[in-house]
């Protein structure tokens, strides 16, 4: 609040001081949702419904930075300045990089980010971080009508050998699931058989949601448990679940492995698989993996969730971290450490 306090609209470098700090807070920033919507209501009253590409830098990127702010928390007030940018096209990489978070907006925002995805020349490794990042918004946004254009990227980065590329789009295609399944069959298929893993992981992932055939899909990810898609693998075996029971002697022998991430990833999908059989020796490995790398621990502390009353050997554990003053997760953000205290607290009560 005393950021948002800050947001004031005769001083644009302040303001884009305080929004950009704001932005980066993730969930935290929720108190200041208000404030932000006035900002960015004042600023497009003050300077015009194109304020976003203003002449004046810093009333630009005050206003920017509040648009990004309000689009990550997924209020829709920011959405005419997001559309202004993509319609646009300046800055508009700033915006690509929030829309993904406007849900309600699939309709409008999805064929403004198509648009801009038909324009990306995949033979061009420049472009790379331009096409990642559209790709990445329609994953997000997971509205059906991006299927089409989604499919063409694969294709087109598959024929340019961008295979970072095409496993992006695949994974954004998949998020779709059945919806989207019409028109990319013919183009996924293929893929499941690619010389490159990390494309063939992503269309193995895609078929089993388009498709739901565990049969098919089961033995391609089980094979590719020995391989640098390991992790992946284990994920979508676990998503699964019993149907993937094939996997399991595979899994457990994973349970042994010499790096703690594919531990974790492996017991994930022992209990997703398995579920109380293999309980004991679920909460052995994703106790000692933690104990090794806190980095872990968003991972360990999602799969004691979904076990329930049977994660209650790791409670003690789950409890010492709740009263830590400076916890473990993933990269020490703020957004992974809320999600952290969410399941310490869901996995404790339940004691």
């Amino acid at each position: 609040m005393l950021l948002a306090d800050c947001l004031l609209p005769e001083d644009a470098y302040t303001s884009a001081a305080a929004a950009e700090v704001l932005g980066s807070l993730g969930p935290v920033s929720e108190p200041a949702r208000e404030a932000l919507a006035s900002y960015v209501e004042a600023t497009r009253a003050a300077h015009g419904p194109r304020v976003w590409v203003a002449r004046d830098q810093l009333v630009r990127r005050a206003h920017q930075e509040a648009v990004r702010a309000l689009a990550r928390l997924g209020d829709l007030r920011a959405l005419p300045s997001v559309q202004t940018a993509l319609d646009e096209g300046a800055d508009a990489w700033r915006a690509v990089q929030v829309a993904g978070h406007l849900h309600e907006a699939a309709d409008d925002l999805t064929p403004r980010l198509s648009k801009l995805l038909k324009e990306v020349d995949f033979s061009d490794p420049s472009q790379s971080m331009s096409a990642g990042a559209l790709v990445s918004a329609l994953g997000l946004l997971a509205d059906p009508a991006a299927a089409s254009v989604l499919t063409s990227a694969i294709t087109a980065a598959a024929r340019d050998t961008q295979w970072h590329m095409a496993a992006s789009a695949l994974n954004a295609l998949a998020s779709i699931g059945r919806s989207g399944a019409a028109c990319a069959l013919e183009v996924v298929r293929p893929l499941a058989d690619a010389q490159n893993i990390t494309v063939r992981a992503a269309a193995t992932v895609a078929l089993w949601e388009f498709e739901g055939d565990a049969g098919c899909v089961v033995p391609r990810l089980v094979d590719l448990l020995d391989t640098h898609e390991h992790h992946e693998a284990a994920k979508a075996l676990g998503r699964i679940g019993p149907a993937a029971a094939p996997a399991l002697p595979r899994l457990r022998e994973m349970l042994d492995a010499g790096y703690e991430w594919t531990r974790v990833h492996a017991a994930a999908a022992l209990w997703d698989i398995g579920g109380d059989a293999e309980a004991c020796a679920v909460v052995e490995t994703l106790l000692a993996a933690w104990a090794e790398n806190d980095s872990t621990s968003n991972n360990v502390l999602a799969c004691l969730h979904r076990m329930g009353p049977a994660a209650r050997p790791a409670f003690p554990r789950v409890r010492e971290e709740l009263a830590l003053l400076r916890r473990s997760g993933r990269f020490r953000s703020i957004a992974n450490d809320e999600e952290l205290l969410d399941a310490c607290r869901s996995t404790v009560s339940r004691a």
